[in-house]
């Protein structure tokens, strides 16, 4: 499996021997990535405080805190947790080592002297996982910093309306029209004015013109009559309606009075 370099991934071997840091090194060179030695396990832990690696290579085998308990305190911590660890030991060792590595979290064991194409090839299965693992991380605080940004978008609303500008009138046509039916009542109750007396006279009519239209009215009502009187004579030859004398002379009478109103 080939492998882009990656300046982040470093890898940690840890080991009390010169001669044993010096081999592994030359090793893992092909690889082309960051190797980081340690003498001890405490010096171990130290390094990986300080900086981040893709995977940690630890002899079984060492003075003071040993491989299984330095693999122990790797795990013990949040920071290093999730790194993994390769043990390393010799032919003549206990069969229970690789039972013993598993169970402190080791990710794999290899007993010496190994293939150095296998540890190669092993090794570099974590980095790509390392990388795979950076490149998700990445991608998911991209997303977490794209959906808080729409969240804030939502949460804000629209822009404020500035209402210390005026507003533009609508145009004409979509303007209400006034409601018919509003009144507006004056501050103070008005007393309401009489009607004019009823005069006969039309507004705009003069008083001789009205006088002389009244008698034309008054002329045209006596002819009427005049001609309903002959009617009824014509109708009755024999014997005179009832009546009839009285109406006759209440229209001589009326007769009379225009007459005297215009003078004759």
């Amino acid at each position: 499996m080939t492998t882009t370099p990656d300046s982040t991934a470093s890898i940690l071997i840890v080991d009390d021997m010169e001669e044993n840091l010096v081999a592994l090194e030359a090793v893992l060179g092909s690889l082309s990535q960051h190797v980081v030695r340690a003498r001890s396990g405490e010096e171990a832990l130290k390094a990986m405080l300080r900086q981040e690696f893709a995977v940690v290579l630890i002899d079984v085998l060492m003075p003071g805190m040993n491989g299984f308990e330095t693999a122990a305190n790797i795990k013990g911590l949040d920071q290093t947790k999730d790194v993994p660890i390769i043990l390393l030991t010799g032919a003549s060792v206990d069969p229970n080592y690789a039972y013993r590595g598993y169970t402190v979290g080791a990710a794999d064991f290899l007993v010496k002297p190994f293939d150095p194409w296998l540890l190669r090839t092993k090794v570099n299965v974590f980095l790509e996982l390392h990388r795979k693992n950076r490149q998700l991380a990445a991608q998911a605080e991209q997303l977490k910093r794209l959906l808080t940004s729409e969240e804030a978008a939502e949460q804000s609303g629209p822009a404020p309306v500035d209402h210390s500008a005026p507003a533009a009138a609508p145009p004409a046509s979509c303007r209400p029209a006034p409601p018919v039916d509003t009144v507006e009542l004056p501050e103070h109750p008005v007393a309401a004015e009489a009607p004019p007396p009823d005069t006969g006279i039309a507004p705009g009519q003069d008083a001789l013109t009205a006088t002389g239209a009244g008698e034309a009215a008054r002329l045209a009502e006596v002819v009427g009559q005049l001609t309903e009187i002959e009617g009824m004579l014509r109708d009755a030859p024999g014997a005179e309606p009832p009546g009839l004398a009285d109406r006759i002379a209440e229209l001589e009478q009326a007769v009379g009075r225009m007459l005297v109103s215009r003078g004759t």
